[in-house]
Order: C-alpha cells, then structure tokens, then sequence
C-alpha cells in the first residue's frame, strides 16, 4: 500500500481495519504533537523550567498539534470544530493531569526525567485514543 494511502483519513465504517488504520494515524501523528511537546520541553529545561512544569508547557503545545492533526486527519468528527474543541479542551485537562502526575510519580520512584516521560507518553497513548474516538470526535 502507497505510504500516502496510509497517511489519508480512515473512511467511515466500524469495522476492525478501521480501527486500525484509524489507531496507527493516531499513533503516527500522535509522534508530530510528541515532537512539538518534547522540543518545547527541552527549551524550557534549558532556560531553567524544572522538569514537571517544562513538561506541562511542552503538554500544551503538543496538544494543540494534536487536536489539529486529529480533527482534519484521524477521525472523523459528526458535531463541528466548536463541539470537538469544547469536549478536547475537557479531556486534556484530565490528560495533562494525568500526565504530570505519572511523571512526576516515576521522577519520585527514581526514573531519570526523559524516560520518565517516554514511559508517560507510551502509558497514556490508547487512553487518548479511546477519549478521542468515542468522545471528542464524535
């Protein structure tokens, strides 16, 4: 299959290779808002953010990214941009919540700051992706 096959929003359906193509674009685009979170995370580490509130900023950044690259390439919203935007703002306050409190759990467990949040990150992808598909978009 044709990367740009790949790459286009999953047509309507329910079925399992809809899930899955819908899953991997989730995935896939979900690395393009990680690497705006990450990027803007380590300039704030480098001016002297502390690690959790760097984190937090860099959350923000990679959100909007996200919601962008979901709305217009992963799913297929049925109420608008003012809904889906009203419903994402909702679910990632509980997402940077959760967020900074598992990192900041796994710092205090002993866990270096950058695995600590890959481990954040992998941990909290099919939660996002199960709040985006039958909550946010729909």
């Amino acid at each position: 299959m044709p990367v740009r096959n790949l790459l286009r929003r999953p047509a309507p359906g329910g079925g399992i290779l809809h899930w899955i193509h819908s899953f991997s674009l989730h995935v896939l685009t979900g690395g393009i808002a990680v690497a705006a979170h990450y990027t803007v995370m380590y300039c704030l580490l480098k001016v002297g953010v502390s690690g959790v509130p760097a984190s937090g900023g860099g959350f923000l950044v990679g959100a909007m990214t996200r919601f962008a690259l979901s709305y217009w390439r992963v799913f297929l919203p049925t109420r608008g941009v003012r809904v889906a935007s009203g419903r994402f703002a909702i679910a990632i306050a509980c997402q940077l919540a959760a967020n900074s409190a598992l990192l900041a759990g796994l710092i205090k467990l002993g866990l270096p700051l950058w695995p600590a949040q890959v481990v954040t990150t992998v941990l909290l992808t099919v939660g996002n992706y199960l709040a985006y598909r039958l909550w946010v978009f729909r």
